[in-house]
């Protein structure tokens, strides 16, 4: 570990270096082309197995130390989002519209940093590194389940990942063993009505009453129907109804998303949305079409991979704490990777303490203390090496600081 962590601090300013590159050059998903060629170029020179066009767009190096052992897998994603940037940094955004919102920039510097320390180490590693750089995160169906297709997974026993976390400080770890992000699903709705002068209400089947009426009724499906001990959300992001001032509307459109950990409640938010859009146009003789998208499952981190991170993420000088926090209400398709392997997804404080203002993922101002790289790859990096070495996952529950 001490050559490991040793050789990361020797690559800390490089791994900033490719963050701010790649946030002068992001590419939204599924128009991935510069990224993919770039982290396939670094790795080849690496002298890596490189694998490009996985599921698509995805690259998948792999690292084989001089000794047989087990198979560690790493994952980081690398698209970016529709975003105008609005930071004023020298390594600001150069394509118009398009930012890196959400920190994949610094997860791919990391990821790329790391197996260049770990191929320093090649002669001493037991077993199999393979880093997966997944394209189209952001948007369902997302890159993991064509990567997955196309055999990023086969062979591997373990999978390790971690998500920079901007509005968590600096030297945090949080993580949580069983749900640790949501299943987050889409529903698109239009009601049909029957649209006339707003002089003569009567003539009509108000199709904005309607909506109204579903978005307050709908809300009992989490209070009422829910099971209380499975958190769930139901949230409505649109409501489109375009008219004069004078003209009450024909048609409506709403768009909203579900969020649940536990697929019982997923299902029955499903059935429930209809149940209350269509008794919402009976009662007017309107129509309407109701559809529900289910995006990615929850997270689900495995006991034992997530103990193996908690302990080793403790041993390490930058880690102030490591929390076991409360599950997240954000999505993420590493979901599909733990549905096929072991393995645990973790969040590291990417905050700056002296910020005056935080920005949340996702914000025009959204960015990053440039510290929590180099956390991020020594717990990575500490966690597939010991694997590596069949280490014991036994932990002081006490030692833990709980959210």
């Amino acid at each position: 570990m001490e050559a490991l962590f040793s050789l990361l601090k020797e690559y800390e300013q490089e791994m900033i270096d490719i963050r701010r590159h790649l946030h002068e050059h992001p590419e939204l998903s599924y128009h991935e082309v510069y990224t993919p060629a770039y982290i396939a170029e670094y790795h080849q020179k690496l002298g890596h197995e490189v694998r490009t066009g996985v599921g698509g767009r995805g690259v998948v190096a792999t690292l084989r130390g001089s000794k047989p052992g087990k198979t560690v897998a790493l994952r980081a994603d690398f698209d970016a989002l529709a975003i105008q940037e609005e930071n004023d940094i020298p390594y600001k955004s150069k394509v118009d519209g398009v930012m890196h919102a959400c920190g994949h920039d610094g997860h791919t510097a990391t990821l790329l940093v790391l197996a260049k320390a770990l191929n320093k180490l090649q002669s001493d590693i037991e077993g199999t590194i393979v880093f997966i750089h997944q394209f189209a995160e952001e948007l369902s169906p997302g890159g993991a389940i064509a990567m997955i297709e196309d055999g990023c997974l086969e062979g591997v026993d373990v999978i390790f990942g971690t998500h920079l976390w901007a509005t968590e400080p600096l030297g945090n770890i949080m993580i949580n063993a069983g749900p640790i992000m949501a299943a987050a699903d889409q529903f698109d709705i239009t009601i049909q009505g029957k649209g006339g002068h707003g002089s003569e209400p009567h003539m009509t089947k108000d199709a904005i009453m309607i909506g109204a009426q579903f978005i307050t009724n709908v809300q009992q499906i989490v209070s009422r129907r829910v099971n209380p001990l499975h958190p769930a959300v139901v949230s409505i992001g649109s409501f489109e109804a375009q008219n004069p001032f004078n003209v009450i509307a024909d048609t409506v459109k709403l768009s909203g998303t579900a969020r649940t950990f536990h697929d019982e409640a997923r299902d029955l938010i499903e059935k429930e949305i209809g149940n209350v859009i269509k008794a919402s146009c009976e009662m007017v003789d309107a129509t309407y079409d109701y559809r529900f998208k289910r995006g990615y499952p929850a997270v689900v981190n495995h006991q034992e991979e997530t103990d193996f991170i908690i302990k080793h993420a403790e041993q390490i000088e930058e880690v102030q704490q490591v929390r076991i926090c409360d599950p997240l209400m954000g999505g993420e398709d590493f979901a599909y990777y733990l549905q096929h392997v072991k393995g645990a997804f973790f969040f590291t404080g990417a905050m700056d303490p002296n910020w005056k203002e935080v920005y949340p993922h996702h914000h025009p101002r959204f960015n990053i203390d440039e510290r929590s790289l180099l956390i991020a790859a020594k717990t990575l990096g500490t966690a597939a090496l010991h694997y590596l070495k069949n280490e014991s996952v036994e932990i002081k529950q006490e030692s833990l600081i709980n959210e």
